[in-house]
């Protein structure tokens, strides 16, 4: 048995986790996958085809690149029982967040919390993918990762259409306070994604993962949005949450295109 340790320097959350199990799935001599987020780090348990895993993480443009490769007696991969629970888990929030967020976002006239709702719904596109697919086959992997993708893009469209409408016409400016509150509150919610993903594989200490935590992607967006609500405060504009709006999207439109490119 082999014991290959890669750098991921782009593996800021649990997204990105379950989108690497899900191009390794099909590499059959891979016995066991480790991943250390906090770290960006990722171990993998194999017996051959070191170069086409090494490939196959190349192809999803994350930064992986491998540090080091050793033999290990180690056999004994027992998968975590507790898995399935911690996806749905953060499945749950990831969705009940994402109705907050285009609620109160139609509500308060903020395209910011409605594009970070869209990517709260792609959170749990990948989550879910993991859950539905666990035990079934490539292909049916593939068809699933194929329609979250396809969806996540047909959202991003909407929701860049109703940003250049509001663009090039006279609106009600959205509700500051609204969108700070909203914001803050899914901070914390993401910040209990990742604590509950880190606490059954992670033997690091707790400051490492918050430290992590403020490094995700999904807590700069919510930050992006709590700024961009201050400053439609003060500048009396809706341009600041327009912008987060574009930047969310397009943020999800390259989950999206990560998604479709497992499903060739």
């Amino acid at each position: 048995m082999n014991k290959s340790i890669f750098e991921i320097t782009k593996m800021d959350c649990p997204s990105e986790e379950n989108l690497i199990r899900m191009k390794l799935d099909e590499i059959s001599s891979i016995a066991s996958l480790d991943f250390d987020i906090p770290n960006r780090k990722l171990t993998i348990f194999h017996t051959a085809q070191i170069d086409l895993i090494e490939k196959s993480l190349l192809e999803l443009n994350l930064g992986g690149k491998k540090i080091s490769t050793e033999e290990t007696d180690e056999t004994d991969f027992r998968e975590n029982t507790n898995q399935r629970k911690l996806l749905w888990s953060v499945l749950g929030i990831n969705f009940i967040f994402f109705l907050i967020e285009i609620t109160t976002g139609i509500i308060s006239k903020s395209m910011g919390l409605i594009a970070d709702s869209i990517d709260m719904l792609a959170d749990s596109f990948v989550y879910g993918i993991s859950l539905f697919a666990v035990g079934g086959s490539l292909t049916r992997k593939k068809q699933i990762a194929k329609l979250a993708g396809y969806f996540q893009i047909a959202l991003a469209i909407i929701g860049f259409t109703e940003v250049l409408r509001r663009f090039f016409s006279v609106e009600k400016l959205p509700n500051f306070s609204t969108m700070i509150i909203v914001s803050i509150l899914a901070l914390f919610a993401n910040s209990i994604c990742l604590y509950i993903l880190q606490k059954s594989k992670s033997k690091e200490d707790v400051h490492m993962k918050a430290s992590m935590i403020f490094t995700s992607n999904d807590v700069i967006i919510n930050l992006g949005v709590i700024i961009a609500g201050l400053l439609v405060n003060w500048l009396n504009s809706n341009k600041p949450d327009l912008i987060i709006g574009t930047i969310v999207f397009l943020l999800v439109i390259q989950g999206a295109f990560r998604i479709l490119k497992l499903s060739k």
